[in-house]
């Protein structure tokens, strides 16, 4: 049966390629010229005016044929038609040919061309299926309406999805007729003109205007009906109570409020726990604090490397733990209530629940607002492990909240969180495990990264055991015992305390997405579109609840897109732009990074170049007895373009900086390498780093040609 229907695909297919030569050999391109249609315009004229209907007919079959084919020249074919039979009938005679022959290029692809496609175009035939999914009807309305793909394109990927044949047909009926009137009436001008002096003639130059900003026209009307189509259901206020409501005072719901403030907006910002969010009170704060303490107390431990015989120390976890509190009261009033209140930003203490497109309930009152931005932020994972309910597990939420130093600390997850708290407490004096179920902790890092932080971490005393997976919890005798499977084995891990650091979960739960249909990601986060909008127009969404990266400097940059465009999309919108995202792993020593990595890079199959500096050649390094680690650039091959930088070293975080500045404005490593930097910073790796790209690019021939030179100077 499957040679068979091989066999008919491929008579088919040698069909095709058969009219397609033939109409190819009969409709020489030149045929396809505005040029030709001018010379030729009085004798087509008079021949439609003795011969409508073969006239028609010839044009209209000539046409499904050409569209149906794929071939080019349906522009020119169109101002013909528009210019021999105007406006109406050419109209008509366009608007039905073009759809009819889209259809039969459809049912080709749907039959012939659906493997072939499928690897041609899988980007794009990605993106399509997803709209299909998402908007179905709508979607592809959109599509035909906005050219944003070639129309054939649209032909063969679309015969690829399981829209019906007859809906097709009339979606892409009604979808394409604005557009062909546009075109049409190009047409008819052409058609009128009697000599050269006619070419910019009002008319037409109108014409041509008009064909120029169409696309912005209905793209601007697609969004209109779609989102009356949306909020048609919900009442809208009268009048709102604020033109922005921000639910969420953490990094995003904080920077998104002080935008709206700061153009003089009506802002009402909602949190119902602490101010500043997790990074101030759970996260970013607390960790380096601790990091901090942990980093001083390593110096003791080998002070014979800075020439000292001995150091010592008496640590007082409590103390510790108090200061971690102390730095984030200190940092407290940045993002306090007060604060925000004097930069004129209505702020409640309470709990959100959105009920409408417009309207949120707080304390019992229902306020409004013309938008809604959700940055409600992330909770750690649970992973189900049985047995984890029946202990006091600690999280980054609770960890602080501890008054003992922990004597055996097992850490579930081997990423950035469980690494540097991993490192903090086993300098503290904890005996550390982390049980990570991967092949290597850090797991987005290249393989010499993740071996390098494992190398420190091993040397700080702390147990690592990749391919471990968490099984179970239990108690034998008052202790409590991990339970993790290695090579089909039961592995036993005592311990007094449980971190889970597995990972973060959006929250979206228990404040009205649920009840509104607000669409999420199959990771949990909020699905948004390119300018931070949900599924529900007036409703945004920035930070770890809408992804797809989890740090507070992206959830900052993502609240300035969402705010600006909830504010003032009805006249511009901005989309957020996540080209040069920096990160950093704040262990010891750090891991900066921002592009892509040597992995990513090999996975993409991208055509790259490889460079490396060792921080152990740099002075200021050796200096200061940290003279580890190395700058690995990954630049785009036969140019200086950087596509990806990861540094390892101390400082690593304020290292990385210049190239990030660097990527974002498109500067390449010869203007880093020509750039003054300070003697001696750890700044200068990234010039070092350029000058081994450039070393490695030096012009033989004209070293050679210059030594020559100098040779005959010196007589």
């Amino acid at each position: 049966m499957k040679k068979n229907n091989a066999y008919i695909k491929l008579i088919v297919l040698v069909l095709i390629i058969l009219i397609m030569t033939t109409f190819l050999k009969f409709f020489p391109e030149e045929y396809l010229t505005l040029s030709y249609l001018k010379e030729k315009h009085t004798d087509l004229v008079t021949y439609y005016v003795n011969n409508k209907i073969m006239s028609i007919s010839i044009y209209m079959i000539t046409y499904i044929l050409m569209a149906a084919l794929s071939l080019p020249g349906a522009a020119v074919m169109t101002l013909a038609g528009a210019s021999i039979f105007g406006f109406w009938i050419g109209l008509l005679a366009v608007s039905f040919a073009s759809t009819i022959g889209a259809t039969f290029a459809f049912m080709a692809s749907r039959f012939i061309f659906k493997d072939f496609v499928e690897k041609k175009f899988d980007h794009t035939l990605s993106k399509i299926n997803e709209g299909i999914q998402k908007d179905g009807i709508f979607y592809l309305l959109t599509l035909r309406l906005i050219p944003i793909f070639p129309f054939f394109v649209i032909n063969l990927v679309m015969g690829l999805t399981s829209i019906r044949t007859a809906t097709y047909y009339i979606v892409s009926q009604v979808g394409m007729l604005p557009g062909t009137a546009v075109f049409v009436n190009a047409g008819t001008q052409l058609g009128e003109l009697t000599s050269t002096k006619g070419i910019l003639s009002p008319s037409l130059i109108i014409s041509f205007i008009l064909l120029g900003i169409f696309p912005w026209i209905a793209k601007r009307l697609v969004s209109i009906i779609q989102t009356r189509i949306i909020l048609s259901k919900y009442q809208k206020p009268k009048q709102f109570d604020y033109n922005l409501i921000v639910i969420g005072g953490g990094a995003a719901g904080l920077v998104s409020s002080y935008i709206a403030a700061t153009v003089n907006a009506k802002v009402c910002l909602i949190e119902k726990e602490k101010m500043g969010g997790d990074c101030l009170n759970t996260g970013c704060v607390p960790s380096k604090a601790i990091l901090k303490s942990a980093k001083v107390l390593s110096y003791t431990r080998n002070p014979e490397k800075f020439g000292i015989d001995r150091l010592q120390a008496d640590v007082d976890f409590k103390k510790i733990m108090n200061r971690v509190h102390q730095v984030i009261k200190k940092i407290e009033p940045h993002d306090s209530i007060e604060r925000y209140t004097g930069l004129g930003v209505d702020c409640i203490q309470g709990e959100a629940k959105i009920i409408s497109p417009y309207e949120v309930s707080v304390n019992n009152t229902v306020i409004s607002a013309k938008n809604i931005i959700v940055a409600t932020g992330a909770s750690p994972w649970i992973p189900p492990i049985q047995g984890i309910e029946s202990i006091k597990y600690l999280t980054s939420n609770n960890l602080w909240d501890i008054q003992e130093l922990p004597k055996r600390l097992v850490i579930l997850g081997g990423g950035p969180i469980g690494c540097e708290l991993a490192q903090a407490f086993a300098r503290l004096g904890s005996c550390v495990t982390i049980v990570e179920m991967l092949e290597k902790i850090m797991i987005r890092e290249d393989d010499d990264v993740s071996d390098l932080i494992k190398e420190h971490l091993a040397a700080d005393n702390i147990t690592i055991l990749t391919n471990h997976t968490a099984k179970e919890i239990c108690t034998n005798d008052g202790e409590n015992i991990l339970i993790a499977t290695f090579n089909d084995k039961n592995i036993s891990i005592p311990f007094d305390e449980l971190l889970v650091a597995v990972g973060r979960k959006a929250n979206t739960k228990g404040f009205g997405l649920e009840e509104l249909g607000v669409e999420l990601n199959k990771n949990g986060t909020i699905r948004v579109n390119e300018y931070l909008q949900t599924n529900i127009p007036t409703i945004y969404s920035a930070g770890d609840v809408a992804g797809p990266y989890q740090f507070t400097h992206t959830a900052a940059h993502q609240a300035w897109f969402a705010s600006v465009n909830a504010l003032f999309g009805i006249v511009k919108k901005y989309k957020a732009n996540y080209s040069v995202i920096p990160w950093t792993t704040y262990t010891d020593p750090e891991v900066a990074r921002v592009g892509i990595n040597e992995s990513e890079a090999h996975a993409q199959n991208i055509d790259y170049e490889v460079t490396t500096y060792g921080i152990d050649d740099l002075d200021r390094a050796i200096a200061d007895s940290v003279d580890y680690g190395f700058v690995k650039v990954i630049t785009q091959k036969g140019s200086d373009k950087i596509l990806g930088v990861t540094i390892v070293s101390e400082n690593a975080g304020n290292i990385i900086s210049e190239f990030v500045l660097a990527m974002k404005y498109n500067l390449g490593l010869n203007k880093i390498l020509s750039t003054i930097h300070i003697y001696p910073t750890f700044s200068e790796a990234n010039k070092y780093a350029a000058g081994e790209w450039k070393k490695a690019r030096k012009p033989e021939r004209i070293l050679n040609m210059l030594k020559q030179f100098h040779s005959v100077m010196r007589g």
